[in-house]
């Protein structure tokens, strides 16, 4: 039961990250619906550097932010299917899913909208209830 609530939980993790990705890359899902804003966007930079522009970033961190979501999901998915014993053995790799899944968790609560919330809450009861088959 472990090893399938990790790999859910971590499936439905990398979903959400390819979901974003392709929303953010071929789609205009996220941009605005003010084009005054999105003109604004394009046009300035963040005090940190004149190297970008708001809308380079916006769009850079919502890619890099994907890819965090997918190289979770690549990298545990595999891990459980072949290794699942190396991660029930370790308290570093067997608490990684949920803690992560908390940081995911208060960001979708936090700044987000009721689909990565409720994509989110799922993955961290997965990885919840995985970690609780330990114990018993």
């Amino acid at each position: 039961m472990y090893q399938i609530l990790l790999i859910v939980g971590a499936s439905v993790l990398g979903v959400l990250g390819v979901v974003h990705i392709v929303y953010t890359v071929f789609t205009d899902k996220f941009s605005v619906y003010d084009l005054s804003v999105l003109n604004g966007m394009k046009s300035t930079s963040p005090k940190i550097t004149k190297e970008t522009t708001v809308w380079d970033a916006w769009v850079g961190f919502n890619v890099s932010h994907s890819l965090g979501l997918i190289l979770f999901a690549f990298m545990y998915i595999p891990l459980a299917l072949n290794h699942v014993d190396f991660i029930k053995a370790s308290v570093w790799f067997s608490s990684i899913p949920a803690v992560f899944s908390v940081g995911y968790l208060f960001l979708a609560y936090r700044y987000w909208f009721r689909v990565p919330l409720i994509g989110v809450s799922m993955s961290l009861i997965c990885f919840i209830g995985a970690q609780s088959t330990l114990y018993i």
